[in-house]
């Protein structure tokens, strides 16, 4: 199916029996997948996508299954392209996510809608969690294992995995990005780092990432190599003493000018000096000027998004 807004392509790939990944390709900023998790009595829903019309389609096709009324929402982590489409679910449906998820919902609310005030968000009122937990839950459905892991910080402080370990499914997040640039500016790059190597460890045949085409365990590689880059970028930006905008621009794409939106290296920099100069733990950084910065690495525009 296509959306009639965009060029985006959205498409529903059975990556093993009653589980699906709903993919929105290209991917990039706000253009998020979901997975979907079939029961006898409901489906769980991991992720709900950036604005209410996507929301909908995807509410549409869980509807389209047939099973039972219960609907489950996972959110992998707090930002609006995996939280926005929370409501469409109604009120009765359970909403999980990690502990600091919730703070951060709260405290965030719908800033994503600011960096992008021309797209058709709709109206949005998400829904706090309703059930939260600091490391990890399993869920049951139907006859598969669901296994929600705590694996940040990464992307942000509240990453978690959906892993379903008879299928070797993994949903990621945006822990690993695919075809996409990865991007640690409200999480960590060491902590991302640290986060694929426990994935990796778990052996999965099929990776739905939170962006882009789903993958196998190939696509750890990549988003490894890069996050590497960056801390080799930060640590002898740091020792030149170079600002951050002048080693993005000396760096250039590098060898990963095919991955979308390469404006991120700015953010990931911001991040990387961060942790040279404070270690891992190096406090959280405020994400407007570093957009802002951002949109001047990519020659005044705003990041291309097309939610």
């Amino acid at each position: 199916m296509t959306t009639a807004a965009t060029s985006t392509r959205s498409e529903l790939v059975e990556v093993a029996e009653d589980v699906y990944a709903y993919t929105q390709l290209p991917g990039g900023w706000c253009v998020s997948n979901a997975g979907l998790v079939v029961g006898p009595d409901g489906v769980v829903v991991i992720d709900t996508l950036a604005t209410l019309n996507r929301a909908r389609q995807l509410r549409e096709t869980v509807d389209g299954f047939g099973a039972g009324p219960r609907r489950t929402v996972v959110n992998t982590h707090h930002h609006g392209d995996h939280t926005f489409g929370n409501q469409v679910f109604g009120p009765a449906a359970e909403i999980i996510a990690h502990e600091r998820a919730a703070e951060e919902l709260a405290s965030t609310g719908l800033a994503l809608t600011g960096l992008w005030p021309d797209v058709d968000w709709g109206d949005l009122q998400v829904p706090a969690p309703t059930l939260t937990f600091a490391d990890r839950v399993a869920l049951t459905v139907g006859r598969h294992r669901v296994e929600l892991i705590h694996v940040g910080p990464a992307h942000t402080s509240n990453d978690i995995v959906a892993w379903l370990p008879e299928q070797r499914v993994l949903f990621t997040g945006d822990v690993v990005l695919s075809g996409c640039t990865p991007f640690t500016l409200m999480g960590s790059v060491a902590g991302s780092l640290t986060a694929i190597e426990r994935l990796r460890a778990l052996e999965p045949a099929t990776v739905v990432c939170g962006h882009g085409a789903v993958a196998g365990p190939e696509v750890f590689a990549e988003n490894v190599a890069y996050l590497r880059w960056i801390q080799q970028i930060a640590a002898d930006g740091v020792a030149a003493g170079w600002s951050i905008s002048r080693a993005a621009r000396a760096a250039g794409p590098g060898e990963f000018g095919h991955l979308l939106d390469p404006e991120r290296v700015v953010g990931n920099l911001h991040r990387g000096y961060a942790e040279v100069v404070g270690g891992p733990d190096a406090p959280p950084l405020d994400v407007g000027p570093v957009f802002a910065e951002m949109v001047a690495y990519n020659r005044g525009r705003l990041p291309t998004c097309l939610a």
